[in-house]
C-alpha cells in the first residue's frame, strides 16, 4: 500500500466515525422512544384487563339528561 491508500482509509475511517457520532442520538432517542411506547401499551391492556374484571360495565357518572332532570326537580318556583 502506498501513502495515497492510505490516507484514503484513514478519510474513510474518519468519515465512517463522523457519521456514528452524528447517528447515534437518534437512534438512541428511537430506541427509548420504542420501550416507553411498549410499556404504555402494556399498561392499557393491563388497565382494559381490570375493566373487564369488574362486574358491572355500567358507568358511575351520571349522564347530562339524568343531571338537568334533577336540576329541574329541586328547583322551586316562585311566583313574583
Amino acid at each position: 500500500m502506498n501513502e495515497n491508500e492510505i490516507e484514503g482509509l484513514i478519510g474513510i475511517g474518519l468519515t465512517l466515525g463522523i457519521l456514528v457520532l452524528l447517528a447515534l442520538p437518534s437512534l438512541l432517542g428511537h430506541l427509548r422512544d420504542r420501550r416507553i411506547d411498549r410499556q404504555i401499551r402494556e399498561a392499557q391492556e393491563a388497565l382494559d384487563g381490570e375493566r373487564d374484571q369488574k362486574s358491572s360495565s355500567r358507568s358511575t357518572v351520571p349522564s347530562t339528561a339524568t343531571w338537568y332532570a334533577e336540576g329541574r326537580r329541586s328547583k322551586k318556583f316562585v311566583s313574583s
